[in-house]
């Protein structure tokens, strides 16, 4: 378990460790497969072109100072930018080995790591960007997200699982963080005044995408942590080993049966639960303490009042990419990371630098990064709001689209990564252009876009409203569309449409989507997603294939 009182002398301790082992790769003492689950364990990975570095940014919460060191990161030892993930990482891509104990120590400085951001074990605990912030909450999420980070952290029982494990945290009354596609998601609510959570077992995407199921419905909160060891004693021991296809928790489930699982984990939990008392109540308390909010200042917001009235940019930002917040007078904002051209996740040290800046001065020093691969400001008061906004404009990163289509999900794709078997990336630049072209993001309105590059799924296909799969075709790039997925409000496995289109028609087949989405819809307000749980798929599917639709 990680010492939380001395995390920084830890994470040098491994950074040391990975220096050594990287001088054995280097001078030939060891091979490429003896090194292969020393570099795992600490984030490293082979892609495509180069080394890749994954850093873990739990539960997507990060401070000014920790994003001036990934600036600082990747300025001095990749290429400018880093990458966010849909897991709350960011990704640097083009790091030599022989730098990567270097960048490990700037990120013990800061108190990051990249400590099971890789291999069969549990993997960045994640939770909403706007935690501490919704008005919706039944409490803040990420006090139990550190808890179960700490606990996680080099768990001895837990580096060996049969494949590597998820988990979510949820503290709003509307799920934002996705927990039904986790291994485990654990949704914080009240029943009788007593704080505790509703256990789901069994989610995931990938080649065989699962929804999760409940197997608590309530959980006093001071059983947390010896229930999810209960969960994951039981799938270390039952979970194939023989597959990695079939390794995940939901297989298991999906094989063996939930009622079966959970008379199992209910039997390893009273085990667990005598010895293991639970969580350490003086620890939560001091975790609860560093997660409260600040103190919310009162402010005049005419100022914000004047620029709504007199600046059409700012109004539109504003309109979009604004959300309400539990304190008066504030806002929370999302920094969208979907400028026209621009590679979606992807953020330059400048632009980190800037963020850093802006959220000391306009919001209270608070970070956040988004399952959307996107940045979230979760307190600023409506006054500072101009002045963020201009200083974000000067940077390329006032772009008013959140939520809506040119807001695209994507992995990197084939552009970077090893696995993938289709470019994912130029697709979802592509399809913004198209649509700004056309002048269609006010008009369509909330849209979810999401573009995997291969079966692993990391772009999150399954869970939009329209997913795009890049696959190979005999050596093709062939484009699967899916229709109906949802995250957040009605989760949902998104529908495979029909046939694959190539790389060529796969806009030309979105934009007969939107048209056709146009055309249908009863009103404006109508977003896509109810237009196609109203009509169903038929009427989609047609302007995709009108070929189909007219023979």
């Amino acid at each position: 378990m990680l010492d939380a009182a001395e995390p920084r002398s830890y994470l040098h301790h491994r950074a040391a460790q990975f220096r050594a082992q990287v001088a054995r790769r280097l001078d030939g003492s060891l091979t490429e497969d003896e090194f292969r689950p020393l570099r795992l364990m600490n984030g490293v990975y082979l892609q495509l072109h180069a080394y890749m570095l994954r850093v873990a940014i739990p539960y997507g919460t990060i401070s000014p100072g920790q994003l001036r060191g990934l600036a600082q990161i990747a300025d001095r030892w990749d290429r400018g930018y880093g990458h966010f993930t849909t897991r709350q990482n960011m990704q640097f891509n083009w790091p030599r080995l022989v730098d990567i104990p270097d960048m490990l120590d700037v990120l013990a400085d800061v108190g990051l790591h990249a400590i099971q951001t890789s291999g069969n074990t549990i993997r960045n605990v994640t939770t909403d960007a706007f935690a501490g912030a919704a008005a919706d909450e039944v409490a803040d999420p990420r006090p139990w997200a550190e808890l179960l980070r700490i606990w996680s952290t080099d768990h001895a029982e837990f580096q060996f699982l049969p494949r590597k494990f998820k988990i979510a945290v949820s503290g709003g009354a509307r799920d934002r963080a996705v927990i039904p596609a986790h291994d485990i998601g654990l949704r914080l609510r009240r029943q009788e005044g007593e704080l505790g959570f509703q256990v789901w077992i069994g989610g995931g995407l990938g080649r065989t995408p699962l929804l999760g199921s409940v197997v608590r419905e309530f959980l006093p909160a001071p059983d947390l942590l010896p229930y999810v060891e209960a969960i994951l004693a039981v799938y270390n021991l039952s979970g194939r080993r023989d597959n990695k296809y079939k390794a995940r928790i939901k297989i298991t489930v999906a094989e063996r049966g939930l009622d079966v699982l959970r008379a199992e984990i209910e039997d390893e939990f009273a085990r667990r639960r005598a010895v293991f008392r639970g969580v350490d109540l003086d620890l939560l308390a001091g975790l609860e303490a560093r997660f409260a909010a600040p103190a919310f200042r009162a402010a005049d917001d005419a100022a914000f009042d004047a620029e709504y009235a007199a600046n059409p940019a700012f109004r539109s930002f504003a309109d979009t990419n604004l959300s309400a917040h539990r304190a008066a007078g504030h806002a929370s904002v999302t920094i969208t990371l979907k400028a026209p051209g621009a590679t979606p996740g992807d953020c330059t040290a400048d632009q980190m630098r800037l963020i850093a800046d802006l959220a000391e001065r306009h919001a209270y020093g608070d970070i956040r990064i988004a399952h959307d691969q996107n940045v979230v400001l979760p307190h600023v008061h409506r006054a500072e709001l101009p002045a963020l906004h201009a200083a974000l404009r000067g940077a390329g990163l006032a772009t008013a689209n959140a939520g809506r289509i040119t807001d695209i999900v994507s992995c990197p794709g084939m552009d970077f990564c090893t696995l993938a078997t289709a470019r994912s990336v130029p697709i979802a630049q592509e399809l913004a252009a198209y649509v700004r072209t056309r002048d269609l993001e006010d008009e369509i309105g909330a849209f979810d876009l999401r573009i995997s590059g291969c079966i692993n799924a990391c772009g999150h296909h399954h869970l939009g409203h329209v997913g795009i799969l890049g696959l190979d075709r005999a050596g093709v790039e062939n484009y699967q569309i899916t229709l109906g997925g949802d995250g957040y409000e009605m989760p949902a496995i998104g529908e495979r449409a029909g046939a694959g289109f190539p790389y060529d028609e796969v806009v030309p087949a979105i934009g007969r989507l939107i048209d056709a989405y146009l055309a249908l819809r009863e009103a404006p307000e109508e977003r896509f997603i109810d237009a196609l749980r109203r009509l169903g798929p038929a009427p989609f599917r047609a302007a995709l294939y009108p070929e189909a639709a007219h023979a």
